[in-house]
């Protein structure tokens, strides 16, 4: 006999990074199982040393990191931890990066300019990386910028569930921030029941990052309680003209629905005292008590990254999570 058969078998481990180990124990509280001990700390010079305290050879390697700031630095960190468990023999490694950095860098509007969301792909990959999992990315087509499967993860029920839930009996009216957004309006509005829907008809220049101008609101809004979606809130600015923009059409009341709360300055002190009823995100990334304010809330996107680890796990359908079918 020249080979010996062994017995297959499959072992998930998680491991985080340093940026948001709240959320990591959430997930992993879900899943029954523990975050991977390990050594992490920064030299004097910044340089980031990572060590994990238990054998990995073999495993299916889930490694877990928000991107909040400094961004570059928990990018890198992540990079480490990820050539740590390729050279430590892991079977496959799955990034799990709630909100993906660089993700407004998905294309050039001038010539000159990088694409820098496909450089953090290109990372990843080289860095020993199998497969990206992410939540609501700016533009789906940054899936298309990692060679290898990527998951991408829907907010929109866990986000959707909530305003049923709170504004059930209504009259809702479904806002896109942008006319970019519409397909997605028209989602939502499927979701919450066939609700109408409307847009912001905004400009922006590529030359002033984060400030942008409301022009016109394209749709009736007129006493109607709009829900203002959008994929990230950074410093507030955009969103909260939006809400100005429809409170002046007439809107009875707006609530902001967003996954990603950045919420760089002055983006708290701007949305505290903008006249929306709601603002409500989830915890993709770390949102600390100096960025709360009355009016906020946040909910858990554990519990769906947790569904999909075990899924992709399972080697089941992660597509089964949002539309019911395998």
């Amino acid at each position: 006999m020249s080979s010996k058969s062994g017995t297959p078998k499959k072992n998930l481990m998680l491991f985080s990074g340093r940026a948001h180990p709240e959320l990591a124990a959430e997930v992993a509280k879900h899943l029954n199982v523990s975050v991977v001990p390990q050594t992490a700390h920064n030299f004097a010079n910044g340089e980031i040393f990572v060590r994990f305290n238990e054998s990995v050879r073999g495993t299916d390697a889930f490694v877990i990191q928000s991107h909040p700031a400094p961004i570059n630095e928990w990018v890198m960190e992540q990079l480490i931890m990820v050539d740590a468990l390729k050279r430590a023999s892991a079977k496959r490694i799955t990034v799990i990066m709630p909100f993906y950095p660089y993700a407004r860098q998905d294309k050039k509007h001038k010539g000159r300019e990088p694409i820098s969301a496909r450089l953090i792909a290109d990372l990843f990959k080289t860095a020993g990386a199998d497969r990206i999992m992410t939540v609501d990315l700016h533009t789906a087509q940054i899936q298309g910028f990692f060679d290898g499967p990527v998951d991408h993860l829907l907010a929109q029920n866990v986000l959707a569930a909530h305003i049923n839930k709170t504004y059930h009996g209504e009259n809702i009216t479904v806002v896109s921030p942008d006319s970019g957004r519409v397909r997605l309006a028209e989602k939502w509005a499927a979701q919450l029941g066939d609700r109408p829907i409307a847009f912001i008809h905004k400009t922006r220049d590529p030359d002033k990052p984060n400030q942008a101008v409301a022009n016109r609101v394209v749709g009736k809004v007129r006493g109607q309680l709009c829900v203002l979606i959008d994929d990230m809130i950074d410093t507030g600015g955009t969103i909260v003209k939006a809400t100005e923009a429809l409170l002046d059409e007439g809107a009875a009341d707006v609530v902001i629905a967003s996954t990603h709360g950045i919420l760089s300055d002055p983006a708290t002190e701007r949305l505290s005292n903008c006249k929306a009823r709601e603002v409500i995100v989830t915890n993709t990334l770390p949102i600390p008590e100096e960025k709360r304010f009355p009016g906020l809330t946040v909910l858990s996107i554990a519990p769906l990254l947790a569904q999909a680890i075990q899924q992709v796990f399972e080697d089941g359908s992660v597509t089964s999570l949002f539309d019911g079918n395998a």
